[in-house]
């Protein structure tokens, strides 16, 4: 009998692929390291994503890319770079629905395989000293909720692991070398929600 091997896509920008920290221990790897450890096959995550990509450029580089027709699960982070520019957030809902509808279409549209994470904030990161903290944790609540609601319409998983990104504000080794993005460690914990969904759904 041949053996399973199952395929995960993870598309997004600088938190999908880890930025600043080895290419291994960003949480795509870390979410296939642990199903594996669990006995299930994986393939390495094939990652679509970009440091600096807003949700319109993650839509255009997939309209001009040629992926597989079907993965078994997605994963899909976007919109800080939206949010950092300065776009508008009704301009990201409409790219966010797109790219969660192409989210499901590739994981044969089965809506319970997608997953989405919500934007971290970088607001409480030292890269950010000097500027209105507060403004940028209000800006990225509003662009997560789109993300959430647009999740539960649809019918995939919404993960918010913000709360767990704001507590760099006072614990720098949840942070990266380049203070602006996320260490392993919080990789890790954004993997472990990830793989749990992905076992529960298996």
């Amino acid at each position: 009998m041949t053996r399973h091997y199952f395929s995960y896509l993870a598309l997004g920008d600088s938190y999908t692929i880890g930025e600043s920290v080895p290419l291994h221990e960003g949480f795509p790897y870390q979410v296939v390291q642990l199903l594996r450890k669990k006995g299930l096959h994986f393939h390495a995550p094939e990652v679509v994503a970009k440091t600096g990509w807003t949700s319109f450029e993650l839509a255009d580089h997939i309209l001009h890319t040629q992926l597989n027709e079907q993965y078994d699960f997605v994963s899909l982070l976007i919109g800080v770079n939206n949010q950092y520019r300065g776009l508008s957030v009704s301009d990201f809902k409409e790219e966010f629905d797109y790219l969660l509808k192409k989210a499901i279409h590739f994981a044969g549209n089965r809506p319970e395989r997608v997953i989405v994470l919500s934007i971290p904030d970088w607001g409480v990161t030292p890269f950010a000293a000097g500027k209105d903290s507060k403004a940028i944790s209000e800006a990225i609540d509003a662009f997560n909720k789109v993300c959430e609601e647009a999740t539960q319409k649809l019918g995939g998983t919404y993960i918010d692991i913000t709360p767990q990104t704001r507590l760099a504000k006072n614990d720098t080794s949840l942070l990266a070398s380049d203070q602006l993005h996320y260490s392993a460690k919080s990789h890790a914990v954004w993997a472990e929600k990830v793989a749990a969904v992905i076992q529960k759904t298996i």
